[in-house]
């Protein structure tokens, strides 16, 4: 039989953690810079003269007072953007390997700007910044140089057809995009945004998270520095009414989102009630991580507590679900709480910290009431369960749920948090059966050493991405993006450009001359 072998490797947080002597010393208290509203290459305030404060979830105190778009804010961005995306426009006008330049640039902009960023992202989010600077940073700027190269790449094809004709397809950018980010990789989310959208020729307006604006707004920045010419990026922070504006709006042609599968079924209802924009949704997930018991169980503990608590657990693919055979159940439930316990929460500006605060005061609450849930419903509490002590801000132990049954309210909603749920299993029918039992369908992850069980569980998960012995690996080549009620839609690599190209059939008559 073939065996498919893994290597026990340290995980991306200790290598991470390995490293931070190298690493720069952050800005603990960066200077802001920008907190308006970008339009036309400039700074705006609201027109309603509204502000929001973006507060620090290490200390809930207030970083910064910004502009809060509304309608009308929202209404002078579209229009830059269409007048930007105008026939006549430089932008429209610009050679497709231009417009690449101009995303090199932007990426060389953010290289050079990488710990003031990193510093910023750790301020606004909480994470830490060994992976806002090490993670965040890299595959946002590794993201831009990929779109960047496909800018003059994505051409359509010549076709023979049938009859005396001649004919070829031309791939147009769609037009002007609304772009939503979330708050749990801010600056990751919005380079996911720019590159494909800017690459293939169109204009954006994004709206940024409003917890977390403030480096999308750095980035706004950048791209004017970066020579994109006015219009082609606008940046309106705001709440969700800005948002709904942006779905609602007749001169928009596309929306992409990236959150909650709760607003993306508005933003799907909103989207065709106005004129059928071209959406794509990344949305929520309860990703099964099955564990057979062949797997290097270090190997396997390890990566699977980094793909739970990676970014407090704010994370959309994270291993919720952990399915363990019932061969070594005990022991890995032993090895998960020991781990959570050693975990290093604080401060996210200390280099040997693993483990910062959630994002906002209602994350924070939310994941605290599903705690008490899974108490309350007889899941076994092994490693954490309670506010961190001692620290101001929204920290929450990391905590590990053994015993945990399908129809518990912790395995069938997304926590969004530091909860691991440890499940056990018997056959892989039966965990493949169990695993799909699910409304999403966005990641999940097998380990093992037998290529055979690998091979059938992989084919049998409804899944848009399956790790095999790692987890949370992603890259700007590889497509991301969800089944069922996680979404629909792929982002990066070449898949990512369909979601912003027109495909437009030419067919040209050719005249047969009599001999």
């Amino acid at each position: 039989m073939l065996r498919l072998f893994s290597r026990t490797v340290p995980s991306l947080s200790k290598i991470l953690l390995a490293k931070f002597s190298s690493i720069p010393a952050p800005k603990t208290s960066p200077e802001i810079l920008y907190t308006g509203i970008f339009i036309n290459n400039e700074w705006h305030k609201s027109i309603r003269g509204n502000i929001f404060p973006s507060l620090n979830p290490s200390n809930e105190q207030v970083i910064a007072q910004v502009q809060q778009g509304g309608k009308e804010d929202v209404d002078l961005a579209v229009a830059a953007a269409r007048d930007a995306f105008g026939l006549g426009s430089p932008w429209r006008r610009m050679d497709a390997s231009k417009r690449g330049q101009l995303l090199y640039k932007l990426a060389d902009l953010l290289e050079r700007d990488r710990v003031y960023l990193a510093s910023l992202e750790t301020l606004d989010n909480g994470k830490p910044y060994f992976m806002s600077y090490n993670v965040d940073l890299p595959m946002a700027i590794n993201n831009l140089r990929y779109y960047a190269g496909w800018a003059d790449k994505n051409h359509g094809k010549v076709i023979p057809m049938d009859g005396e004709f001649f004919a070829y397809t031309r791939h147009e950018p769609v037009g002007v995009c609304a772009q939503i980010i979330p708050w749990n990789f801010p600056i990751l989310m919005a380079a996911w945004k720019f590159g494909p959208a800017l690459a293939t020729g169109n204009t954006v307006v994004l709206k940024p998270a409003e917890q977390t604006s403030l480096t999308a707004l750095y980035m706004a920045q950048l791209t004017k520095e970066a020579g994109f010419p006015p219009g082609v990026v606008n940046v309106v922070p705001g709440y969700g009414d800005a948002g709904a504006a942006l779905v609602e709006h007749n001169d928009v042609n596309k929306v992409a989102f990236t959150g909650s599968t709760e607003v993306g079924k508005k933003i799907q209802q909103g989207s065709g009630c106005s004129n059928l924009k071209k959406t794509t949704l990344e949305l929520g997930g309860k990703s099964p991580n099955i564990i057979l018991a062949d797997a290097d169980m270090k190997h396997a503990v390890e990566t699977s507590h980094f793909g739970l608590f990676f970014n407090m657990g704010q994370c959309c693919c994270a291993g919720s679900r952990t399915f363990i055979e019932d061969k070594i159940y005990d022991e890995f439930v032993e090895r998960s709480a020991e781990r959570a316990k050693k975990r290093t929460v604080g401060n996210p500006f200390d280099l040997t910290t693993e483990h910062g605060p959630q994002v906002d005061k209602a994350q924070f609450d939310k994941i605290l009431d599903l705690i008490d849930t899974g108490k309350k419903q007889g899941a076994k509490l092994v490693a954490g369960g309670y506010r961190y002590e001692g620290l101001p801000g929204y920290f929450i132990q990391p905590t590990v749920f053994a015993d945990v049954e399908d129809n518990m309210t912790i395995a069938r909603e997304e926590i969004f948090g530091p909860v691991q749920q440890l499940i056990r299993f018997k056959s892989l029918d039966e965990v493949i059966e169990r695993a799909n039992d699910t409304d999403y369908g966005l990641a999940a992850a097998v380990f093992s050493t037998d290529i055979d069980k690998v091979n059938y569980l992989v084919q049998g998960l409804r899944a848009g991405t399956v790790w095999v012995n790692t987890y949370n690996v992603l890259s700007a080549q590889t497509p991301f993006g969800g089944y069922k009620m996680s979404g629909h839609g792929r982002e990066n690599g070449e898949y990512g450009l369909q979601a912003y190209t027109e495909v437009k059939s030419v067919i040209t008559r050719i005249p047969v001359k009599n001999s």
